[in-house]
């Protein structure tokens, strides 16, 4: 997430993403998905809190191989929180999302980062690789 070309990849995926794409997983519609997306991303920067969890991912072998190698699961669970947003208005909720894609770029690695609910404590470096990786699931979901 902190190398332009990446974050300009997303965008592009992004915009061909429509409300009536459908997934070829899952249960999330497009809208809800993008909200599930803005909702992570909020998170992140520590604009919205979600409780701890004690989870296994946390030990540092594990949260780096999550992180770093292992592909994302499909069906994992997720944070109530990040499913609690009911989207609105498509372009507006788009829009936000993009957003919040480029404020990456504004953000600096030895930025005080929040604990993730699952892997607890991450530096810049893997918050940007586990954002794009979540990121990247869920537009092949919907084959953007």
């Amino acid at each position: 997430m902190f190398d332009a070309a990446a974050r300009q990849a997303l965008q592009e995926r992004l915009s061909r993403l429509t409300p009536d794409t459908q997934a070829r997983w899952g249960k999330f519609s497009a809208p809800l998905m993008v909200c599930h997306l803005t909702e992570a991303l909020r998170m992140t920067y520590g604009d919205l809190v979600i409780p701890q969890k004690k989870m296994i991912v946390r030990f540092p072998v594990i949260k780096q191989l999550f992180v770093y190698v292992l592909p994302m699961p499909k069906g994992l669970p997720t944070a109530r929180q990040l499913l609690a947003r009911t989207p609105t208005v498509w372009h507006g909720e788009v829009e936000t999302l993009r957003s919040l894609i480029d404020r990456f770029a504004t953000m600096q690695l030895d930025h005080a980062w929040p604990a993730h609910p699952a892997f607890g404590a991450l530096t810049g470096r893997a918050w940007g690789a586990l954002a794009w990786k979540h990121m990247d699931h869920h537009f092949r979901q919907f084959a953007i």
